[in-house]
């Protein structure tokens, strides 16, 4: 017996078990080019940010971040373009261009949460629905079943259950791991932002007692 005849005695849903995993596997994949596309050499990055901005050569340091790719550039450019702000002024700025990128990343994490729970659900429901039809079987013969019959309407019933685990764990699996890589970009945006609001301050206070003199 085949594969595919096997996960054809799964019945209709099988068909949505499918197609879940073909979502989930097409939302994976998209989110890892993107999440590849956004990671940086941060300490390099923030090295010549620093050190443009030590010599407030800010049309540099808007260079770097419109060449440099990802969510931590975008964010450290809107903090530089409102340098001349009030610091809360500059840090609401950049908590709301991290936000937005944040949501640009997790795009999909919903989906993808839904899939790892419905998948194996589905399956499970496909087991009952399953099961029932076996019993309504044994009872329309009267009882006057033997083990080979009784046995092969079980598995399956089962198969269902089987096919929506293995969608459901790597959907879960993949789940966690997209969200523990943007935790980890998130992590870096704090830490980015944080170093472009001392340096402004520095800047800043450097460019007052300049104009004191």
């Amino acid at each position: 017996m085949s594969l595919l005849s096997v996960l054809a005695k799964g019945g209709w849903l099988m068909i949505p078990i499918g197609l879940f995993s073909l979502i989930a596997v097409g939302i994976f994949i998209e989110r890892i080019m993107v999440l590849r596309k956004a990671k940086i050499n941060l300490n390099a990055f923030l090295l010549k940010i620093r050190q443009s901005i030590s010599k407030r050569d800010y049309d540099n340091a808007l260079l770097i971040c419109s060449t440099t790719p990802g969510p931590i550039s975008k964010v450290i450019e809107r903090g530089i373009r409102l340098r001349n702000q009030d610091r809360e002024e500059i840090k609401d700025a950049i908590e709301s261009a991290g936000r937005a990128e944040i949501y640009q990343l997790e795009r999909g994490f919903a989906a993808l949460a839904t899939i790892s729970g419905v998948a194996p659900l589905t399956g499970f429901l496909g087991t009952v629905t399953g099961m029932i039809q076996a019993f309504m079987r044994i009872q329309e013969l009267g009882g006057n079943v033997n083990a080979t019959v009784l046995a092969g309407g079980i598995w399956e019933a089962l198969i269902t259950t089987a096919a929506g685990l293995i969608v459901g764990i790597p959907a879960l699996l993949a789940y966690n791991y997209l969200v523990t890589k943007v935790q980890r970009l998130v992590f870096e945006m704090e830490v980015s932002s944080t170093n472009l609001l001392e340096l402004l301050s520095r800047s800043q206070q450097k460019e007052e007692k300049e104009d004191e003199i």
